[in-house]
């Protein structure tokens, strides 16, 4: 692994600070276990530079660190790094967290932004300079590499943050950090701040061996963009974090600089040690330890980020993945694009999933299962492969229709009874409407369907479960129902709807529909009342 001492013009450092200012962001609190494995996973992500925390916060926080450096910080691996104000005893508490890495790294800071010296610091300008220069000092005569920041540069003087690198650098820094610490700046200034301190720090210049490098936040959502302007500027290291996390609105996301610099080679020219297959993998084990969801719509490791479900997307997707993707997602560790079916989506990709599946459908077969997929996405967000898979069963596995359902209406609750009116056509294709009261809506279903259809059964199976995740979930149903009279038969149906009173009828309804064709008994009209006869009471439902 290549570090920033052996400095590559063309080569920008990945400094990570997810353990440090990302664990900053309320409720990321890992435990030292945790920190362990996501440290293990940056360096195989293959990060420059990880900031493993900040040994003087805490005693826990110490120990942390340590055990970072002792385990991951090996000679091929990161530099391992701890932060520490630009005081005596952080410094020290700070050597003695990262002193047994191979690749040790303290990073001291100090506010110079007037607001901050003023009213954090309380000291002038003067006495800044004499307290960055002792800090560092004292730093470098404990580790060979030393980082100094500014903070808060992004609103200071930038003649008075000239003076401070300067003082940093003749006092042995070799990595200067420049910090947005509050997100304030714009591309553009933040572009000409770094290209000024680069060009009029005495001992900075180009070829001088220091590495400057830059630490923004995302307060105005900038933070990527601002990092980028700085890599342009001529800063070779950037600080960032595993999906942007980090104090307020978070901190410039590793994805996103690196996944930029490596797709607009010809904007940038520049490369990084990152093994960009690592990333989602990283993300989400981040996402898990932090408890820190990532947002769908994230750039690069959002489960939207390669998502398609527009139908000219997904048609353009179909015919060249390049017409609607920048880069390929197995280049960031996803398996492959989606193509989210949903009720933007056209025919051409109900047919490719179709395909996927194993059902060949053309012309007005799959014109059929179109239009019920129509149907379906306009009641529930996303259609998966199941919901897909219970839709065809459903179209065209069912049995002959010797009675078919036209309407359902259910009343339920706990006032009053459960009754159930349903409009149907009979085997004589007249429709007919029949109501009827019972133990639950399914039941109530049940009983006005046997009034119509008056097939005397014993309902001996009924099962209902979903088939999709989340509230608005696609359930199916099957039942089995028995003869009642001469040599006991069995009879079985399947409905899929995501209403579940809806699709216990189809199931219903199919199973009548068998038993009547295998009978022979359309048209049959025994005495009395079927519904007293066309459940056992002993297996009705009660949903």
């Amino acid at each position: 692994m290549t570090t920033p001492t052996m400095i590559d013009p063309n080569r920008v450092f990945i400094f990570d600070t997810t353990l440090r200012d990302g664990e900053q962001s309320p409720g990321c609190t890992m435990t030292s276990a945790e920190k362990l494995e996501v440290a293990r996973q940056l360096a195989r992500l293959g990060v420059d530079i990880i900031e493993a925390g900040f040994p003087a916060a805490s005693p826990d926080d110490l120990a942390a660190v340590q055990r970072i450096a002792r385990e991951i910080g090996t000679a091929d691996g990161p530099t391992i790094c701890g932060l520490s104000r630009a005081r005596e005893k952080d410094i020290l508490t700070c050597w003695e967290g990262v002193k047994d890495a191979a690749k040790p790294r303290i990073h001291t800071f100090l506010g110079m932004s007037d607001i901050h010296m003023k009213y954090i610091n309380n000291i002038t300008r003067e006495e800044g300079l004499k307290i960055v220069r002792d800090a560092v000092k004292l730093a470098s005569s404990l580790s060979p590499d030393v980082e100094f920041s500014p903070m808060d540069a992004g609103r200071a003087d930038i003649r008075y943050v000239i003076e401070a690198c300067a003082t940093a650098i003749e006092a042995g820094a070799r990595t200067l950090n420049i910090p947005d610490t509050v997100g304030y700046v714009t591309p553009e200034e933040w572009g000409d701040f770094i290209g000024q301190l680069i060009a009029e720090t005495p001992g900075g210049g180009v070829g001088s061996g220091v590495i400057w490098s830059v630490h923004c936040h995302n307060d105005l959502g900038l933070a990527t963009a601002n990092t980028l302007a700085g890599v342009l500027a001529g800063a070779r290291q950037a600080e960032v974090t595993i999906n942007g996390i980090g104090e307020r609105a978070g901190n410039t996301s590793l994805e996103e600089v690196v996944m930029a610099i490596h797709t607009r080679g010809k904007i940038y020219g520049l490369t990084t040690g990152i093994n960009t297959r690592e990333i989602v993998k990283t993300s989400r084990m981040v996402s898990n330890y932090t408890g820190m969801s990532v947002q769908p719509n994230k750039a690069i490791v959002g489960a939207n980020a390669f998502s398609h479900e527009a139908g000219i997307h997904q048609d353009g997707m179909l015919k060249h993945a390049s017409t609607f993707e920048i880069m390929t997602p197995d280049t960031v560790g996803w398996t492959q694009s989606k193509l989210v079916l949903g009720k933007h989506s056209g025919r051409h990709a109900l047919r490719e999933r179709l395909k996927e599946m194993g059902h060949m459908l053309e012309g007005d077969a799959l014109n059929q299962v179109f239009a019920r997929f129509k149907d379906l996405a306009d009641a529930k967000k996303t259609v998966t492969d199941a919901d897909l898979e219970a839709l065809l069963t459903d179209e065209f596995e069912g049995p002959e229709e010797i009675f078919s359902l036209v309407d359902i209406q259910v009343t339920c609750g706990t006032m009053g009874l459960p009754t159930a009116t349903i409009k149907m056509k009979n085997a004589a294709g007249e429709e007919v409407i029949e109501a009827a009261v019972g133990s639950g809506p399914v039941d109530a279903s049940f009983r006005a369907l046997d009034r119509v259809v008056q097939a005397p059964n014993n309902l001996v199976e009924y099962s209902v479960h979903s088939i999709t995740e989340g509230i608005d979930a696609m359930g199916e149903v099957t039942v089995r129902i028995a003869t009642v009279e001469g040599e006991r038969r069995t009879y079985g149906g399947y409905g899929a709807d995501d209403d579940i009173i809806v699709a216990s009828v189809k199931a219903y309804l199919a199973a009548l529909n068998r038993m009547v064709a295998a009978m022979g008994l359309a048209g049959h009209q025994p005495e009395g009342d079927a519904a007293s006869v066309g459940i056992a009471p002993t297996a009705s439902p009660t949903a």
